[in-house]
C-alpha cells in the first residue's frame, strides 16, 4: 500500500481509540465486516472514501483530518484556487481534490474525482449514507449504481442515493474527470 492510505489507516485509528470507539463499533457504523474494517485500520487495504465519510459523519469529526492529519480553520467561507484543493491519491486508478478542505462543519463534500482507465473490467462497488451529484467534466464514465449500468459523457449528470452499491470506470482508454457532491 502507498504511504498515504497507511497514514489515513493511521488517523482514522488514532482517532477511533481517542474516542473510544470498539473496532466492532466502527465496522457496524461503517456497513462492513469486522475482518474487513481491521484490514483498513492496519493499511493493508484501500479505505473506500465511503467508509471514511460513514465514520466522519457518525462520529462528528471532518472528513479532512483523516485525508490529511489537520483540521479545517475556515467557518466563514473557503476558496480553492484552480488545481489547489487537497489532493488524496488513495486508489491506484482514482484522485480526489477536496474543492471544501479547509471549511469547518461542511454538509456536502464536493470534490472533482479522477478516474484513470484500468485494464480490468472489474467494477468495486461500495456505498455510504446521503445522496451524491456527479457531473462529467471530461471524458466517458461507466457507472453502475445498485445493478444499473449507465454510461455518462461530458456534460452529463447524476444525483443518486449513495446508500445503493455504486461503482464507475474510465471508458475509451482516457480518464474521466468529474464533479463530484456528496450530500448528507
Amino acid at each position: 500500500m502507498n504511504d498515504s492510505i497507511k497514514m489515513i489507516a493511521e488517523r482514522l485509528k488514532g482517532l477511533r481509540e481517542i474516542m473510544e470507539i470498539s473496532v466492532e463499533e466502527a465496522a457496524e457504523t461503517c456497513g462492513i465486516s469486522l475482518e474487513t474494517y481491521v484490514e483498513y485500520e492496519k493499511g493493508e487495504k484501500d479505505i473506500p472514501v465511503s467508509v471514511l465519510y460513514s465514520m466522519a459523519n457518525a462520529y462528528d469529526f471532518e472528513l479532512t483530518t483523516l485525508l490529511t492529519g489537520e483540521e479545517p480553520l475556515m467557518n466563514s467561507y473557503s476558496v480553492t484556487r484552480k488545481g489547489r484543493g487537497i489532493v488524496v491519491d488513495r486508489r491506484e486508478s482514482y484522485k480526489y481534490q477536496a474543492l471544501a478542505g479547509n471549511f469547518k462543519g461542511r454538509k456536502a463534500e464536493p470534490f472533482i474525482v479522477t478516474v484513470e482507465p484500468k485494464e480490468t473490467d472489474k467494477i468495486n462497488l461500495h456505498g455510504h449514507n446521503g445522496q451524491e451529484f456527479n457531473y462529467i467534466l471530461e471524458g466517458r464514465l461507466l457507472i453502475v449504481i445498485d445493478k444499473k449500468e449507465l454510461v455518462l459523457e461530458e456534460g452529463d449528470s447524476i444525483y443518486f442515493d449513495s446508500t445503493k452499491p455504486h461503482g464507475m470506470r474510465a471508458l475509451d482508454g482516457k480518464n474521466a474527470v468529474f464533479f463530484a457532491l456528496i450530500l448528507e
